[in-house]
C-alpha cells in the first residue's frame, strides 16, 4: 500500500471528515461508564500500591525529600494526562493512546506504543499479585501458604470479575477508589491528630525533630532520592486509565475534564501530604519495603486491630490496581488487533461486550509472575517494578509526542484544538519528555536492578523488531481492507 493511499485513508477515517468511527476497534463497546466511575477510576489510577506499598521502602533509602520527589514527578504527571486529555476530547477512543498514536505517528508508532504499554501493565499486573501475597502474609494465619499461591488466587478472582460486565468493573473501581480515599483521609487525620496531641508513635514523639534528629531531608544525600525516581514514576502508572475509560462513558466532554483537573490537588494532598506526615511519624529508618509504612504507623501507636484494617484497604488497593490492569489492556490490545498488529483472538468480545481474548493474554504473562514469586519471592516485586516503569516511560513519551504532532496540524489548520488544553504547549511536551528520559538514564547509577533493566532496552527493542517484521504483512492487509471499506 503507498504512502499516499495510507495518508488518504487516515484523513477519510477522521470523524470530523466523515462522521464514522476513525478506530475500528472502537466499534462494539457499550457506554455504561458513568461520570461517577470515571472520576473515581481517575483517583484510583493516582492511589494504588506505589503508594501504599512502595513508599515504605523509598522512605527508607530516600527519607523525608520522598516528598519532593512525589511532588516533582506529579507535577509531570499531570501534564502527561492534561495532554491526553486535550486527545480525548478531540476524539475519545477506548484505544485511548494507541489510537492516537495510529493517527500521528502512523502503525508503527501505533505498534510500539501498545506493546510497551502491555509491557507496562502485564508487569505491574506481577507486581500487584506480588502485593497482595505480601499484603496477605502480614496475618499469621497465612504465613504458612506460599506467596505465589496467594498471587494465583487472587489473580484468578479478579480475572473473573473483569470478564463479568465494564459496568461491574466500573462499580468495583468506584467502591475500590471510595475505600482508599476515606483510608487516606482518615489516616491524615489520625496522623494530624498525632501531631497536634504530640502523641507517642513508638515510643517517640512525633514532630519536625523526627527528620531534624535523623539526618534532615536527605539522609543519605542526593542520590538515593534520584535512584527512586522511576519507582515515584511507577506509582502514578494509571492516571492514563482516564483516556481508555473515556471510550465507554456516553459524555466525554464533560466527564473527561473534569476529572483531569481533580488530579493535581488530588495529588498534592494524597501523595504529598501522605508522605510528609510519614516523614513527621517515624524516622525513614523504620519504615521497610516489606510493609506499607501506614501499617507501620499505626501497628505502633498502640491501637489494636489498627494494622490489619489498614493491611485490609492496602490489600485492596492491589486488587484495584490489578483490575484496572487487565481492564485496560484487554481495549488497547483489541484496538491494536482490528489493525492487524496484535494476535487476532485479543479482538475478541464476549457476550457483556468484554474484549476477553486482551485480558486473558495479560493474564497469561501474569501467570509467569507466579513462577518468579515462586523462583525469586524476595526480589518479586522490585524486579518488576523496574520492568514496568520502562513501560510506562515510553507510554508517557509516546502520549506527548502524539500531542506536539497534534497541535502542530492545528496548527496548519488540519485539526481544531478544543478548548480543554494543555498548558504552554510546545514546552511543556519538549520539558515533560526530557525529563521522564533523564529519570530513564539516571537508573543506571543503580548497579543492582536499575542497570539490569536499562540493559532490557536493547532486549525489548530487538523483540519490537522482529515482532514487526513479522506482523507487518498482515497490517498492511488490514489497511487496505479500512481503505476499501472507505472508499465503497
Amino acid at each position: 500500500m503507498s504512502k499516499d493511499a495510507v495518508d488518504t485513508a487516515q484523513v477519510a477515517a477522521h470523524p470530523q471528515a466523515t462522521g464514522i468511527t476513525a478506530d475500528a476497534g472502537d466499534a462494539g463497546y457499550s457506554k455504561d461508564l458513568k461520570a461517577r466511575h470515571v472520576n473515581m477510576i481517575a483517583i484510583g489510577g493516582a492511589i494504588g500500591t506505589g503508594l501504599f506499598l512502595g513508599a515504605g521502602g523509598r522512605l527508607h533509602s530516600a527519607g523525608p525529600a520522598l516528598a519532593i520527589a512525589y511532588l516533582v514527578c506529579g507535577i509531570f504527571a499531570f501534564f502527561v494526562v492534561r495532554a491526553l486529555g486535550e486527545l480525548v476530547l478531540h476524539r475519545p477512543s477506548s484505544g485511548s493512546f494507541v489510537s492516537y498514536a495510529r493517527e500521528f505517528l502512523g502503525e508503527k508508532g501505533a505498534y510500539v506504543a501498545g506493546w510497551m504499554y502491555f509491557l507496562n501493565w502485564s508487569t505491574t499486573g506481577i507486581a500487584d499479585i506480588t502485593a497482595i501475597a505480601l499484603y496477605t502474609h502480614y496475618w499469621s494465619m497465612f504465613t504458612d501458604i506460599p506467596q505465589w499461591v496467594l498471587a494465583l488466587a487472587a489473580l484468578a478472582v479478579v480475572l473473573a470479575v473483569n470478564l463479568i460486565s465494564v459496568k461491574i468493573f466500573g462499580e468495583m473501581e468506584f467502591w475500590f477508589a471510595i475505600i482508599k480515599v476515606a483510608t487516606l483521609v482518615g489516616f491524615m487525620l489520625i496522623g494530624i491528630f498525632l501531631l497536634a496531641t504530640q502523641h507517642k508513635v513508638g515510643g517517640e514523639t512525633p514532630g519536625l525533630h523526627v527528620i531534624t534528629d535523623n539526618g534532615g531531608i536527605l539522609p543519605h544525600g542526593m542520590m538515593p532520592v534520584v535512584l527512586v525516581m522511576q519507582g515515584v514514576i511507577f506509582a502514578y502508572a494509571a492516571l492514563e486509565l482516564v483516556g481508555v475509560a473515556a471510550g465507554e462513558t456516553a459524555e466525554p466532554e464533560k466527564v473527561v475534564p473534569r476529572a483531569v483537573n481533580s488530579i493535581m490537588w488530588r495529588v498534592g494532598l494524597f501523595y504529598v501530604g501522605s508522605v510528609v506526615l510519614l516523614a513527621l511519624l517515624l524516622p525513614g529508618s523504620v519504615y521497610s519495603a516489606d510493609e506499607s509504612p501506614f501499617v507501620t504507623v499505626l501497628s505502633k501507636i498502640g491501637v489494636e486491630g489498627a494494622g490489619d484494617v489498614m493491611n485490609l484497604v492496602v490489600l485492596t488497593a492491589a486488587m484495584s490496581s490489578l483490575n484496572s490492569g487487565l481492564y485496560s489492556t484487554g481495549r488497547i490490545l483489541r484496538s491494536m488487533a482490528m489493525a492487524g498488529s496484535a494476535p487476532r483472538f485479543t479482538a475478541r468480545m464476549n457476550r457483556s461486550q468484554v474484549p476477553y481474548g486482551g485480558i486473558l493474554l495479560t493474564c497469561a504473562v501474569c501467570v509467569l509472575g507466579v513462577g518468579l514469586n515462586f523462583l525469586m519471592p524476595d526480589q518479586a516485586f522490585e524486579i518488576v517494578l523496574n520492568v514496568a516503569s520502562l513501560g510506562i516511560i515510553s507510554t508517557w513519551v509516546i502520549i506527548m509526542i502524539c500531542h506536539l504532532l497534534f497541535v502542530r496540524r492545528a496548527k496548519e489548520g488540519l485539526l481544531a484544538r478544543p478548548s480543554f488544553r494543555l498548558p504552554g504547549s510546545p514546552v511543556t511536551e519538549i520539558v515533560t519528555i526530557a525529563f521522564l528520559i533523564a529519570v530513564l538514564g539516571l537508573m543506571w547509577n543503580d548497579p543492582e536492578v536499575g542497570r539490569k533493566t536499562l540493559l532490557l532496552i536493547p532486549v525489548i527493542a530487538a523483540m519490537l523488531v522482529v515482532g514487526w517484521y513479522a506482523i507487518r504483512s498482515r497490517v498492511a492487509r488490514a489497511q487496505d481492507q479500512e481503505l476499501a471499506d472507505l472508499t465503497k
